[in-house]
């Protein structure tokens, strides 16, 4: 599994669980992302190690000193998930917008392989 897989499920399951409005599930989904942001244990890392494909799609990383020692995939799923906080769990009402579009943008990211907020990340400092 690769990350821009990992994007285009994440992305759809954020869209149904608002479509169908699973708050519970929406909530599950937020401490999944906080939790891999976390701990560094991302869901397609574990399954290609699981499936004995070593890797993924690491990116190489380039010789320049980085501002933040954060990785891209970490720092994503960090913002994100106190993105999908904010506005799904504590602004709802104000914001209930913003979760549909952080759902269809990461869903668009996941079919296009072009992820906005990753090229903004990279170019912020983080490592790739």
């Amino acid at each position: 599994m690769t990350d821009r897989n990992y994007r285009l499920l994440f992305g759809l399951a954020i869209l149904l669980t608002l479509y169908f409005d699973l708050t519970y599930v929406l909530y599950g989904l937020i401490a999944l992302i906080f939790l891999e942001g976390v701990t560094n244990w991302r869901i397609p890392l574990l399954v290609n190690r699981f499936m004995q494909k070593p890797g993924g799609n690491a990116l190489p990383v380039e010789s320049f000193d980085f501002k933040w020692p954060f990785h891209v995939e970490r720092t994503w799923r960090l913002v994100v998930g106190f993105m999908l906080f904010l506005t799904a769990v504590l602004f709802n009402e104000v914001a209930w917008f913003l979760p549909w579009f952080m759902g269809f943008a990461i869903f668009g990211a996941g079919v296009s392989g072009v992820c906005p907020m990753l090229l903004g990340l990279r170019s912020a400092g983080c490592r790739s």
